[in-house]
């Protein structure tokens, strides 16, 4: 009689120690036939802009060498909030990722009294880009430098127009953090994306931008819209008659975007891995690097566990920022 249940447990051991083998082979065996159809990027923004850019910028690569389409769409609307929660509510398989914008990610917690999505639910897999902003003016506006241009908003408090991508967005955000640091006092008028912000900014119904590069570049450089500085510690290659704030006389002030890709939490380690090193890749490759120069925005890369710091820090720091100017959702 033992020796009958010694033989069924040992059985039930052999039986279960070959289930766990069996799929500990098989774990990486999924991850290696991953992708077996195409992915798509949800983007949070209209076509245009530093967001869109940075998804197409590395759709085709990743196409490439991951061996299947990359299908980009565009969710823009509701600061992101439209986006944000087709891919946290996607299945956690790595079909369908998230084109993240700093602003709409470390911003809309702070903002908003309550989300359709958290921070929890996306994965961090890869930061894509960076872009610094550009301080720009429609041409009535009487200043030429950016001393000048300080100077003038002192002196129509609560009349000079800035125009922002929309409540909560880098644009909205960071003019009210250049309002906070030169003391002055603009009316906000919100957009749904750059291309209507861009059309009334050349229009001259709105006076003041502050946006990326991709934006504005080409109209600062035909002379439709006035560049006073571009908010890095360097120049802008693509603009490099204008200055850095710092050395435009307002030091200390820089703004920056990024652009990272997320994965719905739960998407299993293996497929983040691999499309994180896929993205750096991408990245790497001179095409790459080229055609970001072009539209003016930074191919940087940054890892899983790095991004996740990267959010965490921005997160506080925006947060506070967000609060200490009462900036709502509304």
């Amino acid at each position: 009689m033992r020796t009958l249940m010694l033989k069924s447990i040992l059985a039930a051991l052999h039986g279960a120690l070959a289930c766990v083998l069996v799929s500990g082979l098989n774990a990486p065996a999924a991850a290696q036939g991953f992708p077996t159809k195409p992915i798509t990027l949800i983007v949070p923004n209209p076509p245009g802009g530093v967001v869109d850019t940075s998804a197409r910028l590395i759709g085709e690569p990743l196409s490439k060498l991951l061996g299947q389409q990359v299908v980009i769409e565009n969710k823009g609307g509701a600061s992101g909030n439209i986006a944000y929660p087709l891919v946290t509510r996607a299945p956690k398989d790595g079909y369908t990722l998230l084109i993240s914008y700093s602003a709409y990610h470390v911003g809309n917690p702070a903002m908003f009294a309550k989300l359709p999505w958290e921070q929890k639910e996306l994965t961090p897999v890869a930061l894509i880009a960076t872009a610094t902003n550009v301080i720009a003016a429609h041409p009535s506006v009487p200043a030429n430098n950016l001393r000048e241009f300080i100077s003038y908003i002192k002196t129509q408090p609560g009349k000079i127009n800035f125009a922002s991508q929309g409540n909560g967005s880098l644009s909205h955000v960071g003019t009210a953090l250049f309002e906070q640091t030169t003391q002055t006092d603009m009316v906000h008028v919100p957009y749904k994306g750059s291309g209507d912000a861009i059309r009334d900014v050349l229009g001259g119904q709105v006076q003041v931008f502050i946006t990326t590069p991709p934006s504005v570049m080409s109209h600062i450089q035909a002379g439709k819209l006035k560049g006073f500085a571009v908010t890095s510690k360097t120049r802008h290659p693509m603009l490099p008659n204008i200055p850095t704030t710092a050395e435009a006389g307002l030091p200390g002030f820089e703004l920056e975007a990024w652009v990272g890709l997320f994965a719905p939490a739960g998407t299993p380690p293996a497929v983040i891995a691999q499309l994180s090193e896929q993205v750096k890749k991408a990245l790497e490759q001179p095409e790459t690097r080229q055609r970001a120069a072009g539209i003016g925005i930074e191919p940087r890369y940054l890892g899983p566990e790095e991004l996740g710091a990267l959010v965490k820090r921005d997160t506080d720091y925006w947060g506070n920022i967000i609060r200490s100017r009462n900036i709502t959702a509304d």
